[in-house]
């Protein structure tokens, strides 16, 4: 089998982009010989290489991406991740051996660049420019007010946008260096960015992982509701809309379920705004997959206010339990949802039509409806993780 070294920086967060890709491993190692490298691997990420007997390329101690202000001014993760894959024993000899590198973005990705030749063929999954560089929703606390100055913020940031787009300019004069997008929306968001024009590759779902039949699941970890919740999945912030959901949630007597942590600061905020919106609140820790699939089977409908999500992999999640899915009509949201076929879109600021389709969601014929519709749009655009794998095979060829 033709060998491929896969690489994304950190594993750290152990958010969606990490699941797809570690959802996507096993299905590339059968058609290709698989090396996986990382600056920061996740217990996860180690478990399946093990188990798939898939290499793992990593330094000895992990990178961690500096988050402190002037950090990100200067600009020194771009530099320390950098060094980090300097330090990762075995991978100049895994780039000399292998025909292609498959490069997923995030942090600490893209300076794997500085190491791979320029005669190399690579290929970037760019999910989504750098929000931090060229959006101002990073820069908001979880509530949207500014961290600091927006204005100041973008000027003090124009060093790192330039030696951001320098990195991609650079390379993409190397000739083999293909681009693509999760989501048409995302390969939009490239082209404005960068002038890419950018490909499709589109995440996928594995049945197996959120199956639609509920004889195996565990015990849902949330004992204590009574039933009556919704769920929303992503790192508290402003970017995913979690203070706008709460405040949405305000009297519909509806608790919410909240995957995907957060920093101590927006987590006690958004725990405060919870409380005085009188909407019950619980943060789940990090859960596996059963026990997650448990908590969207038992939910009124799984829900997300996300500002400009690239694709959005929860809508398709919801639609292999077979769960409602309700997200604000942005971004790559609306590459899988249908409005009124397999779920809704609605206009972020209407909060009485949000409730209106709450109440939809509870209506047992519509969640039958929904769900047969969900699972034949997965199976129209065809999410399988084979499918992705051959896709990119296609895409690789091309270079």
């Amino acid at each position: 089998m033709p060998p491929l070294l896969v690489a994304k920086g950190s594993f750290q967060v152990m958010g969606g982009a990490e699941r797809d890709l570690m959802r996507v491993l096993p299905s590339l190692n059968r058609i290709f010989s698989v090396q996986m490298a990382t600056i920061h691997p996740s217990q996860e990420l180690r478990s399946l290489c093990k188990r798939e007997n898939i290499p793992l390329i990593c330094p000895t101690l992990s990178w961690e991406n500096p988050t402190g202000a002037i950090s990100i001014i200067l600009d020194t993760g771009r530099d320390t991740s950098s060094k980090a894959w300097g330090e990762c024993e075995g991978l100049d000899e895994a780039i000399s051996r292998t025909d292609v590198v498959h490069i997923v973005s995030g942090d600490g990705s893209l300076t794997l660049l500085d190491h791979i030749p320029q005669t190399a063929k690579v290929h970037l999954h760019l999910l989504e420019p750098h929000r931090g560089l060229y959006e101002d929703t990073l820069h908001r606390k979880v509530d949207g007010s500014p961290k600091r100055s927006l204005m100041l913020t973008r000027l003090l940031l124009s060093r790192a946008r330039r030696r951001d787009k320098a990195l991609i300019d650079t390379n993409l004069k190397r000739g083999r260096f293909g681009v693509s997008g999760n989501s048409a929306f995302s390969a939009k968001r490239t082209s404005e960015v960068y002038g890419i024009d950018a490909g499709v590759l589109w995440p996928c779902v594995d049945a197996s992982e959120y199956p639609s039949d509920s004889s195996q699941d565990p015990e849902n970890p949330f004992s204590g509701s009574n039933g009556d919740y919704v769920v929303s999945v992503g790192r508290a912030s402003w970017a995913k809309g979690t203070w706008e959901t709460i405040s949405m949630l305000q009297g519909t007597g509806l608790d919410l379920v909240h995957v995907g942590g957060g920093d101590d600061a927006s987590l006690a905020m958004i725990r405060a705004h919870a409380d005085s919106c009188d909407v019950g609140l619980w943060i789940a820790p990090r859960l596996p997959s059963p026990e997650l699939v448990k908590l969207m089977r038992d939910s009124r409908a799984v829900v997300s206010m996300a500002h400009a999500e690239s694709f959005g992999l929860t809508p398709i999640e919801a639609f292999a339990v077979g769960i409602p899915a309700l997200f604000v009509d942005e971004g790559g949201f609306r590459e899988t949802l249908i409005d009124g076929v397999n779920g809704r879109l609605l206009p972020r600021g209407d909060y009485g039509v949000w409730h209106s389709a709450l109440e939809q969601a509870a209506d047992g014929e519509t969640r039958i409806e929904w769900a047969e519709a969900g699972r034949a749009r997965i199976a129209k655009l065809d999410l399988s993780p084979d499918a992705h794998c051959h896709r990119l095979e296609s895409i690789l060829d091309r270079l």
